[in-house]
């Protein structure tokens, strides 16, 4: 009996010692949304009927598709972002605080005053911050002077 609760511990103490911390949260402000350009629908007008009888002109309608991209500002990087559910995107509200973290290839966000639901995005790009001043390097003095 001691043996198994021995064994018992052991395994819930390995088990709580690689179970893994969800990272913390980083914070950041939606700046913009812009529909941008992200492919291309296209409808074929080719109907069963005109296909048999030899009407049907092989046409295709084709529409440009629309996608919001999201403008994340963050204390050191800027960040571009569109939601991964295209067919159902949440319009976030720009000008507020959101919290996210990022898991492998995707950015995990929320924003407290929407829902406070985690929702997925795809990162297209990042750039550092201009603005920064934790990038700054002193300007080093001129040893001709």
């Amino acid at each position: 009996m001691r043996y198994k609760s021995l064994v018992l511990a052991s395994i819930f103490l390995a088990a709580t010692a690689y179970a893994k911390e969800p990272k913390a949260y980083q914070s950041g402000k939606l700046l913009q949304m812009d529909s941008v350009k992200c492919g291309l629908d296209e409808k074929d007008a080719k109907s069963f009927t005109g296909e048999m009888i030899g009407t049907d002109s092989g046409h295709k309608k084709t529409q440009e598709l629309l996608c919001q991209e999201y403008v994340l500002q963050t204390d050191k990087m800027m960040y571009h972002i569109r939601p991964r559910d295209e067919k159902h995107p949440v319009l976030l509200p720009v000008g507020e605080r959101a919290q996210f973290r990022l898991d492998k290839d995707k950015m995990l966000l929320r924003v407290e005053d929407l829902d406070s639901k985690e929702r997925e995005y795809i990162v297209v790009s990042m750039t550092p911050r201009s603005d920064s001043t934790a990038d700054a390097t002193p300007a080093r003095p001129n040893h001709l002077q």
